[in-house]
């Protein structure tokens, strides 16, 4: 099991500065998002994300090289699916109060987002599960996801 004081503090900070840089980005900042996102950061997150990834080393130890890189790549860009980015996106409605908001049209919009970042979140999952031993994956895998937060927010601002 991989669920470390390491991973709680860093899912913790990580998911919280970046989704609060994001917040900031589209004036939706609150303390109480804040909070929640440090929350989810360092419970959920870091319980299943670290487990994932250390999983995928097991299930992937005697491939080849290619085959390796290959099925760790695509699996872990499959894990953060359009189901993953919904249940995110849902979490962040409930941290605003906006229950109402909450319909399955977010399906839709998780969907999009997924295949409109499909070619960046693939090379970012290819660098963290070749490029960066599993003790720091998460850390890896928590920073691309608040610079993705991040991108999100500004492609909304600017108009993308």
């Amino acid at each position: 099991m991989q669920y470390t004081k390491n991973n709680i503090l860093n899912g913790a900070l990580i998911y919280a500065i970046g989704d609060s840089t994001a917040a900031l980005i589209t004036d939706e900042f609150s303390w109480i998002r804040l909070l929640g996102m440090a929350l989810i950061g360092g419970t959920v997150y870091a319980f299943e994300i670290p487990n994932f990834y250390a999983w995928l080393d097991k299930r992937t130890a005697y491939y080849s090289e290619t085959k390796k890189w290959i099925a760790k790549t695509n699996w872990a860009t499959l894990y953060f699916s359009p189901l993953w980015i919904a249940r995110h996106m849902i979490f962040i409605l409930i941290l605003q109060g906006k229950w109402m908001d909450i319909h399955w049209n977010i399906l839709l919009i998780a969907f999009w987002s997924f295949l409109f970042s499909l070619p960046v979140t693939y090379l970012g999952n290819y660098l963290i599960q070749n490029k960066i031993s599993v003790k720091h994956r998460f850390i890896g895998s928590s920073i691309f996801s608040g610079i993705m937060a991040v991108y999100y927010a500004l492609s909304e601002v600017i108009g993308f």
